[in-house]
């Protein structure tokens, strides 16, 4: 879904980011449980119905047979579509090879009678959502109906000495068989629920946050459960929590088990969005949510809730406004003005969020995202072009807070947290600005009564601050920061979460550690080369790497070469740069000269250096003649790419200059802040690169 130029055909080219694990009492059982853990909006093995209006999962007009033959990610529901169709196991064996055994047992589901008692249903893995669509109901109708026929789930041990002597760390699974294999843990317990699958927007940062998370449970003496359903990760590593339930994370399969182990509380700001999603309803289910609750994670959601809490509290936001249709919309942009930073409310990794220029590019935008936006508000807001990004992981125990860090963002506002690199501790910054940061972090963190961890986004631009985004739970940023300096910030929330209180630690001041951490992003366009490789609010990424040393240069440098990105000695470089950054790039070409590199640029750009006393050659910007920038690179003649765009036409122009970046391995930079870092980076390549453990910097 991030990469629409995908064809979405599997092949010998890896394209899975992450992946779940069920387990069952039957193959039928396991696969159901494992479609619904996947996180795509799918109750079990069953398509998406035609209203919801997905076209990767199902036709509403019946299904071609021959796109059967390819392998897709959603392949396992169409065979369940051609069977519901009423084709033969035969002639979709044809047409998929896939072992009749398996289809046969998918057949078996699709087969299945709703007239069959509930415990019959359950038993063949159907969620009690997908009962509810199967028979009319709503989910929790089917749950009520289920608890008074007493049909609840038994748990069973995956016995890790195979019976040989008594395991003391087996780990659980639900299925409908009549005894359990395992009794509630006794004493002091908290049950955590984790992040599902790894994929963009959401990834192994949230499993760190959890194992944290235990780590200061057990600090504070509790038993420790957690439920969740990836096997890549050390949440699920058997010997890591005193119970492990292989679940998928949802409200069904999550209340089941907290009804049976009755926990002390649950944790749910540890597992990124997978758990936030089902808190209020488990809050409303009567679960001892602890930390920060539900109703004060949703506020920071809520825009005009929020909105009331910055006024109240004299905190400057970029402009912002709410439309349900289309009429609607286009007015609050007009008010606004663009450009405008358009996005779906509650989305995961910057979803479908995109900067508008022009009121015929957010008409394009709405229709485009049709899928996502249908039942939820659009937001909009002023996107401010230029600015400079800042991300701030806090602590905070309901009377005081503890800045963990703030870091300054590499690439400009509007590219999503997650995607652009980022430095600790800031390196262009005033005094007044960093203090206003620090002011607004800590009003914010007690206005929302937060128990735990709390991230907040900003922009800095033309001597004024402004709040994008918090963020009142666990961060993508938090194991770099906690790295970085040396603060185990989850370990620490998870035990506020319990009653402990800040003064009860020794905290370190971010402020005073002697070295520089680079956060950079890793990229998967080599895997989808038709792909634009500008990058935007909508995340991207796959991974991150860090860069640690005593220099900004050599920290940059560190984490280009973690992150594949090669950084050259010499050759030519090319410069496209916005009027705004016209001014303030005259040092960086003359550093590049000093260097050795000789400079092309676009005609504008090309004067402005020439008349400065720098020598640079004039090329065509795409579409203005041959041969253009795009040819130079392809044709082996750029070694390095500075293009910051401002405009639409400009961010049309880079998307081709990216692409061809891509394709012959040459890093493209996209800010002023960028070169400069790069700058630092190569006069660190006739060095030799320092190497200490990260506990000799902390030392």
């Amino acid at each position: 879904e991030k990469f629409p130029s995908a064809s979405g055909h599997l092949g010998v080219q890896m394209q899975s980011v992450g992946e779940v694990m069920s387990i069952g009492r039957t193959f039928r059982e396991s696969l159901q449980k494992a479609f619904r853990s996947l996180e795509v909006g799918l109750d079990g093995l069953t398509p998406k119905s035609s209203s919801e209006n997905d076209s990767d999962l199902t036709r509403s007009r019946g299904l071609d047979m021959s796109t059967l033959s390819y392998a897709t990610c959603f392949r396992l529901l169409k065979v369940w579509k051609a069977f519901h169709q009423g084709e033969s196991l035969k002639n979709i064996y044809n047409q998929t090879k896939i072992d009749p055994w398996f289809l046969n047992q998918i057949k078996m589901i699709v087969d299945v009678n709703p007239d069959k008692s509930l415990r019959e249903l359950k038993h063949e893995g159907f969620s009690d959502s997908q009962l509810g669509k199967m028979l009319n109901q709503s989910e929790l109708e089917i749950r009520s109906k289920r608890k008074k026929k007493n049909i609840q789930p038994s748990y069973k041990v995956v016995d890790t000495c195979a019976a040989e002597f008594v395991a003391q760390t087996p780990y659980c699974y639900s299925t409908y068989d009549s005894e359990n294999e395992i009794i509630p843990l006794s004493g002091k317990k908290i049950m955590i629920l984790g992040g599902g699958p790894n994929r963009i927007g959401q990834g192994i940062e949230f499993d760190y946050c959890c194992v944290q998370a235990v780590f200061g449970l057990k600090d504070q003496n509790y038993k420790t459960i957690m439920v969740n359903c990836n096997p890549e990760t050390v949440s699920t590593d058997f010997d890591l929590v005193d119970r492990l339930y292989f679940e998928p994370v949802t409200f069904e399969d999550v209340l089941n088990i907290i009804e049976f182990e009755k926990p002390d509380g649950v944790l749910v700001q540890f597992g990124g969005q997978t758990p936030l999603k089902i808190a209020n309803a488990l809050s409303s289910s009567g679960v001892p949510i602890i930390g920060t609750s539900p109703e004060n994670i949703d506020i920071a959601e809520d825009r005009e809730k929020f909105g009331k809490i910055l006024d109240k509290l004299n905190v400057t936001c970029p402009k912002y406004g709410t439309g349900r249709t289309l009429e609607e919309v286009i007015n609050v942009a007009e008010k606004i003005e663009f450009p405008i930073l358009a996005r779906p409310s509650y989305v995961l990794g910057g979803r479908a969020m995109e900067i508008v220029y022009s009121n015929d590019q957010l008409i394009n935008y709405i229709a485009k995202n049709a899928d996502v936006t249908a039942g939820h508000p659009i937001l909009i807001d002023q996107f401010l072009e230029d600015a400079f990004e800042f991300d701030v992981d806090a602590l905070c125990d309901g009377d005081e807070v503890h800045i963990g860090a703030i870091m300054q963002h590499i690439e400009e506002a509007g590219i999503h947290s997650g995607d652009s690199a980022c430095v600790l501790p800031p390196y262009k910054i005033t005094s007044e600005a960093l203090a206003e940061i620090e002011r607004i972090t800590k009003a914010l963190a007690l206005e929302l009564n937060v128990i735990g961890l709390i991230n907040l986004q900003f922009a800095y631009k033309d001597g004024q601050v402004y709040i994008l985004e918090v963020n009142p739970r666990a961060s993508r940023t938090v194991p770099f920061v906690s790295k970085a300096t040396n603060t185990p910030l989850a370990r620490i929330a998870s035990q506020l979460a319990v009653g402990k209180k800040l003064k009860d630690f020794e905290l370190n001041d971010w402020t005073k550690i002697n070295h520089i951490a680079v956060k950079e992003a890793v990229l998967p366009f080599n895997k989808f080369p038709k792909e634009s490789i500008y990058l935007s609010p909508e995340m991207k990424s796959t991974g991150e790497v860090m860069g640690i040393s005593d220099s900004m240069g050599e920290s940059f440098k560190k984490a280009s070469i973690s992150a594949g990105s090669h950084i050259p000695n010499e050759g030519t470089i090319f410069i496209s740069v916005n009027d705004a950054d016209k001014s303030d790039l005259i040092p960086i070409a003359k550093d590049f000269i000093k260097l050795g590199f000789t400079i092309i640029a676009t005609s504008g750009t090309a004067n402005k250096l020439n008349k400065n006393g720098i020598k640079a050659d004039s090329i065509f910007k795409v579409g203005e003649g041959r041969p253009n920038v795009v040819d130079g690179i392809k044709n082996g003649n750029i070694n390095l790419v500075i293009n910051t765009p401002m405009g639409a036409q400009a961010r049309y122009d880079e998307e081709s200059i990216g692409r061809a970046c891509i394709q012959k391995g040459i890093l493209p930079i996209t800010t002023l802040s960028a070169a400069h870092a790069v700058i630092k980076a190569i006069h660190h390549n006739d060095e030799t690169i320092n190497i200490k453990s990260i506990q000799e910097y902390h030392n």
